[in-house]
């Protein structure tokens, strides 16, 4: 535990980050976070109402003129500032998000903060990099060269399931780019947001560049999203949700990126290193409890390899123990809350009727027994077009299916309305470089599953959605591309007016 953290303390004044301070929601209405390791509620808060969401966004616009007019140079020295708070800051950063998530602290420690302030110094870098396409006489009379331009004030919407770093996926790119932006994250898990913000203010970033509004979908988010004064949103989440965020945003013709559900193939050819699959296949679909939309759901094992698959899978799920998420020797948290739970548990529990449950299925008793716990579930003999193959379950289940030809194997890994990430496992080159380019997917890894790397892009495709968080790929989202144009020629008649004058 980080000595003298107290979630109420911390937060007496309020919720919502707007204008560079704390203040409290003005919906009526309260939250409450709720630690799922203990059932325990360690924050309660009133809600953002729509007067909030229209302040923030009042600083946004306030604060936009002259941060899009400062230097690269200048905002870069200011992000690197941010990043080395951060740094200062990692031990209650993890400590929070461990908090309100309930992944183990391990993981936040090893990857949700140190990924975030890695996020933070490469942004500060491509802060300075921000490129058109170089000047030249394309018409032979004119000079032509392209802007970059910030696009104003950004208005995001954040799942609960990584909060600290989407916030940081969706905060890092707008504002290197000369944006200011409203946040909204889940009303569940706020608090590293707003302890995100306040490190950007303590790092100097000026005030209103940076806003925090912690509210409901249905009022904060969908106002924020439709509020006519926010000229872009991103929205990370279900597909079901970005389809509602989509409707909003484009009847106010604002730009749109959607980074939605997933449903990630784990492809296995029988000469792949058994050891590594396996090892790979229980890492990638028990991340943060399943609980990531790269997570590997559906395992494809060429024939030759399914038995031993399914055994060494089993094995090794039976070995990772659930705990308390503050025990570093604890493997896997609980998932965000009961209600969730019981979501996931319906899943695996429906599948009884036509699969088999290898290991797992079920909520552990004990110590554990008022969190919300479920052990990592393993099922095998279910069809491709079952519920618990095709569905989006968000929770530590994979479903092992086998196969027999290359072809069918990569034929079934497409077999999904999603595309955000896959992997394939071969010793063979050319197997591997073939599924590179046939499975339709964001990201494909090669004999590894879910690692990440702030260089390179994210996002799907189809109906995992579009637009790229990380990256300088990511600033195509944030930014407008002006073409701007010389006459060289200081002629006042030009040929091309003979088609409006005549022969005059």
């Amino acid at each position: 535990m980080v000595d003298g953290f107290q979630v109420q303390d911390r937060f007496a004044e309020g919720a919502q980050y707007i204008g560079g301070r704390l203040r409290p929601g003005t919906s009526g209405r309260h939250q409450e976070v709720v630690n799922p390791a203990t059932g325990e509620t360690v924050y309660r808060y009133e809600l953002a109402g729509t007067a909030d969401v229209d302040a923030a966004v009042s600083a946004a616009r306030d604060a936009f003129p002259g941060w899009s007019g400062a230097t690269p140079a200048e905002r870069s020295t200011l992000l690197h500032r941010f990043a080395a708070v951060l740094a200062e800051e990692a031990d209650e950063l993890a400590y929070a998000e461990s908090l309100q998530c309930g992944k183990p602290v391990r993981l936040a420690t090893e990857f949700d903060v140190p990924g975030t302030v890695d996020n933070a110094a490469f942004f500060a870098g491509a802060a300075r990099n921000l490129e058109g396409r170089s000047a030249a006489e394309y018409s032979g009379d004119h000079t032509s060269y392209v802007r970059r331009e910030a696009i104003g004030v950004v208005g995001s919407v954040a799942p609960w399931n990584y909060p600290l770093q989407m916030a940081a996926w969706k905060i890092l790119p707008a504002v290197a780019a000369g944006n200011t932006i409203v946040l909204k994250p889940a009303e569940i898990t706020p608090l590293t947001s707003l302890m995100f913000a306040q490190a950007a203010t303590r790092a100097g970033i000026p005030d209103g560049v940076i806003n925090i509004v912690s509210g409901a979908g249905k009022d904060a988010g969908e106002h924020l999203v439709g509020h006519p004064d926010v000229v872009m949103t991103s929205f990370t989440g279900s597909t079901a949700v970005g389809r509602r965020v989509a409707a909003i945003a484009t009847s106010t013709v604002k730009r749109l990126h959607l980074e939605l559900g997933g449903k990630a193939p784990f492809l296995v050819f029988d000469d792949a290193d058994l050891d590594a699959a396996v090892n790979g296949a229980v890492a990638g679909s028990l991340i943060n409890t399943g609980q990531d939309c790269t997570a590997a759901t559906r395992a494809y094992v060429q024939r030759p390899l399914y038995d031993a698959f399914v055994a060494g899978v089993a094995a090794l799920m039976e070995s990772v123990r659930l705990g308390d998420p503050f025990d570093p020797s604890t493997d896997l948290g609980p998932l965000v809350s009961h209600r969730h739970r019981d979501h996931v548990a319906g899943f695996v529990e429906r599948a009884r009727a036509y699969a088999t449950v290898v290991t797992g299925g079920e909520a552990p008793g004990g110590a554990l027994a008022d969190g919300a716990y479920y052990r990592p579930t393993l099922i095998t003999g279910a069809a491709q077009d079952s519920e618990i193959v095709s569905s989006e379950i968000f929770g530590p289940v994979l479903a092992v299916l086998p196969f027999d030809t290359d072809d069918e194997g990569i034929r079934l890994a497409n077999d999904t309305p999603y595309g955000l990430a896959a992997s394939a496992w071969s010793r063979d080159l050319y197997r591997a470089n073939r599924a590179t380019r046939e499975i339709a997917a964001g990201c494909v890894w090669i004999n590894d599953h879910i690692p990440i790397i702030s260089e390179m892009p994210h996002g799907g495709y189809r109906a995992s959605g579009f637009g790229k968080d990380m990256s300088a790929y990511s600033f195509e989202e944030y930014t407008q591309v002006k073409h701007v144009m010389y006459d060289n020629t200081a002629v006042a008649r030009k040929d091309w007016h003979r088609t409006v004058f005549g022969d005059r």
